[in-house]
């Protein structure tokens, strides 16, 4: 940075995202937002581990966000899926003295940080420092209600301890909770893989720490749970979501380079409202044998499909038929905006979830673990803009018959169910452009953290 550029600066902010894919990605969004609000005045600082560097160079994103890096907390050979608590560990271990040796090397000198909430210790090392903290909550305002609870009654290392107070007659015992919460709740502790469970209830307390929580999530979408969390924390939260890459959608001003990429020109061959989405996300899939029924079926219906098939690519080519496309990765929010999607098979992840809800793409769920379950509950019951497919169970096998069901009932555009939840996922996709637009309430809201932490 030259001197000049130096010289009219007003604020350094360094932003620390967790080092996974699901988890970096609304952080750079998220800068992208604080950087076209104050664009000359502010320099952002995104710090990630080593192996990160290659993709967010790769990132457009404008000149007063830079990258730093610091080293990756395990082996380049470790595998972090298979050693989860090692992972976790290192990150507390590892990761904070490199930071706090990066801080102390950065110029201008920092004046905010801006961290995942799942690192547990950015808010200990700001106060340390005298410098202000705000931390981003990347999952649902529903789900942090969740995670408090739990974390109330099952305090300790042990999350295991209280489960019994999840039993029919200990309702009585949790303050504020509804029976779906409730459900969600059980569906944590029993369904999931403890080793993540406790990794987000372990930042929980830390919260205390910080200065406010930013919400990847907006106002209209969980009112109840984001109006309760502002009553209960003495700390400023803002509902600032949804923290995607809503920005880049506009059309390239090259209109030679407007359809460059091979899905996109593939897709604008499709007739409007008839392609399937399939995609469970940057981590863990479906078992083989599901993604085989699932693959049966879609050759079974003729309709047309986009699958992200990360490393089961080739497999999945030789299993699905003619019909789709087959591919290792896409530009995710680009095409659910495509006219030709008329729904989205996912894991309901938070990202993804808000993006299906951003471009108004009926959502049919398949869950797997943590927050997914309920993420997707609140697609199925609440929201009303999708299925959930399947049993109540991970592990609950879906047919062949029983995904030709739900698909025909998603794809076909006279079907009386499938018109009600197009609808409604029609209302959602406006309520999102609405709090985004100029004088919505996440544009406030951004405004708001800008004018208070910034």
């Amino acid at each position: 940075m030259s001197m000049e550029v130096a010289d009219c600066v007003k604020g350094h902010v360094v932003a620390l995202p967790f080092p996974t894919r699901s988890l970096v990605n609304p952080m750079i969004n998220l800068c992208k937002f604080l950087a076209s609000r104050t664009p000359d005045d502010l320099i952002i600082t995104f710090v990630v581990t080593q192996e990160w560097l290659g993709f967010i160079r790769s990132y457009a994103k404008p000149h007063t966000i830079r990258v730093a890096t610091i080293p990756d907390v395990m082996p380049p050979d470790g595998q972090t899926a298979h050693d989860v608590p090692g992972f976790v560990e290192a990150i507390a271990t590892v990761m904070r003295p490199t930071f706090e040796q990066l801080l102390n090397q950065l110029e201008p000198p920092v004046t905010a940080i801006v961290a995942d909430a799942n690192l547990v210790w950015p808010a200990a090392v700001a106060n340390l420092r005298n410098i202000p903290v705000a931390l981003l909550w990347t999952m649902s305002a529903s789900s942090f209600e969740t995670y408090r609870q739990l974390d109330i009654l099952a305090p300790g290392p042990d999350r295991r301890l209280s489960v019994h107070l999840l039993d029919e007659q200990a309702d009585e015992q949790i303050q504020r909770i509804s029976s779906l919460q409730l459900t969600d709740l059980r569906k944590l502790l029993y369904e999931s893989d403890l080793r993540f469970l406790k990794m987000s209830l372990d930042c929980i307390p830390g919260l205390a720490k910080t200065d406010c929580l930013l919400l990847n999530s907006i106002q209209e979408l969980e009112a109840e749970h984001i109006d309760y969390l502002k009553a209960i924390f003495p700390f400023r939260l803002y509902a600032i979501g949804p923290a995607i890459p809503f920005m880049e959608l506009e059309p390239p001003r090259d209109s030679s380079t407007a359809n460059s990429d091979h899905i996109i020109k593939w897709l604008d061959s499709q007739p409007e409202a008839s392609v399937l989405y399939v995609s469970m996300g940057s981590f863990l899939s479906m078992s083989r044998p599901q993604m085989e029924e699932l693959a049966s079926a879609l050759k079974s219906s003729g309709i047309r499909f986009l699958w992200v098939g990360r490393s089961d690519v080739k497999w999945l080519r030789e299993k699905c038929g003619d019909k789709g496309l087959v591919v290792p990765w896409c530009d995710q929010l680009k095409v659910l905006c495509h006219v030709s999607i008329a729904g989205f098979w996912s894991h309901c992840g938070w990202n993804s979830t808000l993006e299906a809800c951003f471009a108004g793409v009926p959502i049919l769920g398949f869950p797997i673990f943590l927050d997914q379950f309920s993420n997707c509950r609140h697609v199925a019951e609440e929201w009303k803009n999708g299925w959930k497919v399947g049993g109540e169970r991970s592990e609950n096998f879906v047919t062949k018959g029983e995904i030709l069901k739900v698909l025909k009932m998603v794809m076909e555009v006279e079907s009386e169910e499938g018109k009600k939840i197009r609808e409604k996922a029609k209302e959602l996709k406006a309520l999102f452009r609405g709090a985004i637009s100029k004088g919505g309430s996440s544009d406030m809201n951004m405004e708001a953290f800008v004018k208070d932490m910034i």
